[in-house]
């Protein structure tokens, strides 16, 4: 399958960033965390007005969870499939398609204001579309039906951007509606599912590398699938309740089931390598959002909705997925599987965002400074990966 994989990487004669999607689909992903962010403190401030029919808040959530993410979820999607079932990747011509769709997504979000309604819906949920069919054909083709599971929730986290669209024409406002915690709830599915495979995986390489004895627990177990069954059905308990006690005290125990999970994969003796331990860092934000969005449900003066749900959204998407992208990014370029100082640093800087985001509502005095400090971490975390590896995402992979 490698040979088949180069030779047709080989065919593409166009630029090298269009040669697997990880390279083109990271890149957009990182430009645009750091670009909407600065887009989002420019309309707090009233220094920046786009064009958009969303109010503020709205598009911040949109472009966030269905923007950001649809991006960095279809390059990490694009360069595993064909891992997964053996066939060629997506590359030239209909991968430049592919992210096309996603730059006129947003585009017709941020001009959305003098834009016909369904044309903006349908501009930004064909990328969606495009990439689930690409899913879709690959898995049926390869016969490999145990991936199912992600074409499923892919489907669901499409099927919440479209509810998305649909609650802000009907209301003018869906930032805190069904369609933003359906999408949220996927997307923490999606880490369940694959972050539960790949962190204990790699870190079991790491380990066995280094001659050591003791070794995480193989991925997917019984236990491991129980636990993100229940987690499922309570995050969908969640979207459809999301201020019932019940479903409050569902999301603790679930925090509680997660962090055995977590303990099972020996994360603790991985702390020299920052491109292993930054993906239990990532995956331990599973459980500790579910128990801020708990806690925030069970004892509302505690702390806010908002706040909580940012340990989920900067926390377990945002560290995870920056995880998983530059773990991607140096091994498909041919680099060695190693973190150094600037790569740890935007580890740090997106961590540093996730406890200066719940301090913002812990310290009330100090709100507005936290807040922009905030901010400024989650630009250096991704505006710092496009300086360091849009090098490696640009350029051919070296030959060996």
């Amino acid at each position: 399958m490698s040979t088949s994989t180069a030779t047709q990487m080989r065919k593409w004669a166009g630029p090298a960033v269009f040669s697997f999607g990880f390279r083109p689909l990271f890149l957009l992903a990182c430009v645009w965390a750091a670009v909407a962010m600065t887009l989002w403190i420019g309309m707090l401030t009233g220094r920046v007005a786009l064009p958009t029919a969303f109010d503020p808040v709205t598009w911040h959530a949109h472009e966030f969870l269905f923007g950001y993410l649809s991006a960095a979820m279809a390059g990490f999607l694009l360069t595993a499939v064909p891992n997964w079932t053996g066939r060629l990747p997506v590359v030239g011509w209909p991968l430049v398609g592919l992210c096309a769709l996603w730059i006129v997504g947003r585009l017709a979000i941020g001009a959305s204001a003098y834009l016909p309604t369904a044309l903006v819906t349908v501009a930004d949920l064909s990328f969606l579309a495009a990439l689930w069919g690409v899913i879709l054909r690959e898995i049926v083709a390869g016969k490999k039906w145990a991936n199912l599971p992600v074409l499923i929730i892919l489907g669901l986290f499409f099927a919440a951007d479209a509810l998305f669209h649909f609650e802000a024409i009907q209301s003018g406002t869906a930032s805190q509606g069904y369609g933003l915690r359906l999408g949220l709830g996927m997307a923490l599915v999606l880490i369940m599912l694959i972050g539960g495979k790949v962190t204990p995986s790699f870190t079991r390489n790491w380990l066995v590398k280094r001659g050591d004895t003791v070794l995480p627990t193989p991925p997917m177990q019984r236990y491991d699938k129980a636990v993100i069954l229940v987690s499922a059905a309570t995050l969908l308990a969640w979207v459809a309740q999301p201020d019932a006690d019940v479903v409050g005290a569902a999301l603790v125990v679930i925090a509680g089931l997660h962090i055995v999970r977590l303990s099972r994969w020996q994360g603790v003796r991985a702390l020299a390598e920052p491109l292993v331990w930054v993906l239990h860092a990532g995956y331990a934000f599973v459980p500790l959002g579910a128990l801020a969005v708990g806690v925030s449900i069970l004892f509302p003066a505690t702390i806010s909705t908002a706040a909580a749900l940012h340990v989920w959204t900067a926390g377990a998407i945002g560290l995870m997925t920056l995880g998983v992208m530059t773990r991607a990014s140096l091994g498909h370029s041919g680099r060695a599987l190693h973190a150094g100082a600037g790569t740890t640093c935007l580890y740090a800087a997106v961590i540093g965002a996730v406890i200066t985001r719940l301090a913002a509502d812990l310290f009330a005095t100090y709100r507005v400074a936290l807040l922009d400090v905030t901010a400024l971490l989650w630009i250096a975390g991704f505006a710092g990966f496009v300086v360091l590896y849009a090098p490696l995402l640009l350029r051919p992979k070296p030959a060996r």
